[in-house]
């Protein structure tokens, strides 16, 4: 579903990238300036309470991620900087937002629920970066493994979602079960890709033998 998304968010941003490169704006500089404001909201937003809000912000400057790529091919500067630059920032992005989510467990909850929430964001921030590392250490290597139930997208939209709600009233718990369930779904993904690029060089050695 996310997947197909994509492309209707390709079409929005469309008019609104051409716009911007129009006057001068970079697509590097879209994708900093929405890292710093995912940062900023995720870590001083949710810590003091304000999860709807925090989530919305989130979510707003998260965009950033499909308006840089469309003003990136719109420009025809698209390139192995852009794609560092994108990546390493998601990086930064998605340890604030879980940061922050766990911060708010230590600050607004108390007892066995903070620890339980603040332990699950943690997992998360933990397999979320090892599912990205393999994906990363294994194209380094010649290697494919796009592969797993939990990408990126998925596991972010599923996050700031149950916060969002949390924040208007539906109970906490809900968000711990569900950073739980995220957690353990990006060890599974973790697996996946293991087993994947374990198949492609087992195969490679097999053809060099």
């Amino acid at each position: 579903m996310i997947t197909s998304l994509r492309g209707v968010m390709g079409r929005v941003m469309t008019p609104i990238a051409r716009a911007l490169l129009k006057i001068g704006v970079t697509a590097d500089a879209v994708t900093i300036t929405g890292t710093i404001g995912v940062v900023v909201a995720a870590l001083t937003l949710l810590p003091s309470g304000h999860l709807f809000w925090g989530a919305a912000a989130i979510g707003l400057f998260a965009l950033s991620d499909a308006l840089d790529g469309t003003m990136a091919r719109l420009s025809g500067r698209s390139g192995p900087w852009g794609a560092f630059l994108d990546s390493t920032l998601d990086r930064v992005a998605d340890g604030a937002i879980f940061s922050g989510i766990a911060a708010y467990f230590l600050l607004q909850q108390e007892g066995t629920l903070a620890t339980a929430g603040a332990a699950s964001a943690a997992a998360c921030i933990v397999f979320g970066f090892t599912v990205s590392y393999a994906r990363a250490r294994a194209e380094g290597l010649g290697f494919q493994a796009a592969v797993g139930i939990a990408e990126r997208s998925e596991r972010l939209v599923i996050a700031l979602v149950v916060t969002g709600i949390v924040g208007i009233g539906v109970p906490v718990i809900s968000l711990v079960v569900v950073l739980a369930l995220i957690a353990v779904a990006s060890i599974i993904t973790v697996g996946q890709r293991m087993a994947t690029v374990r198949k492609q060089a087992a195969a490679a050695a097999a053809e060099a033998a």
